[in-house]
């Protein structure tokens, strides 16, 4: 079993790099298997390893003007941390959004191996241009 407050800072960490938009830095923190999805969207649409992981980010987050993260809770217990959090999404067309999220990291051996986010898709999609959805739909892979 893993340190639980060493996997809240590791995720303090993750978060700092994803917000900034390293999104290599954040490939880096998962095994070679570990996986990452949105819980709403199909259940085939999982990335898997650092570079998919990268790649997916990359895909939804690259193209927004400006990205905030307004974290609530976070609770770590044994190998997994949980993040109450809320996501402020800007669009370089004028749109923007504040997503709630809740999610998941699972560490084995110091590496993540699962990150799960539940967010509200349909305040996501509802909120998004229609560029944006096109530009996702093509796919990370």
């Amino acid at each position: 079993m893993s340190d639980p407050a060493a996997n809240k800072q590791v995720i303090e960490k993750f978060w700092r790099d994803l917000y900034a938009r390293d999104f290599d830095a954040v490939g880096r923190y998962f095994a070679d298997d570990g996986e990452y999805t949105d819980i709403p969207t199909p259940p085939d649409d999982v990335a898997r390893g650092p570079a998919q992981i990268a790649a997916r980010l990359r895909l939804g987050l690259e193209p927004l003007a400006g990205i905030y993260h307004h974290p609530r809770h976070m609770v770590a217990e044994g190998n997994i941390v949980m993040t109450e959090h809320e996501e402020e999404w800007h669009w370089p067309s004028g749109e923007k959004v504040v997503i709630p999220f809740v999610s998941v990291h699972e560490f084995r051996d110091g590496k993540l191996v699962r990150w799960w986010d539940y967010p509200d898709l349909n305040k996501l999609l509802g909120a998004a241009p229609q560029w944006w959805i096109e530009h996702i739909m093509k796919g990370w892979q």
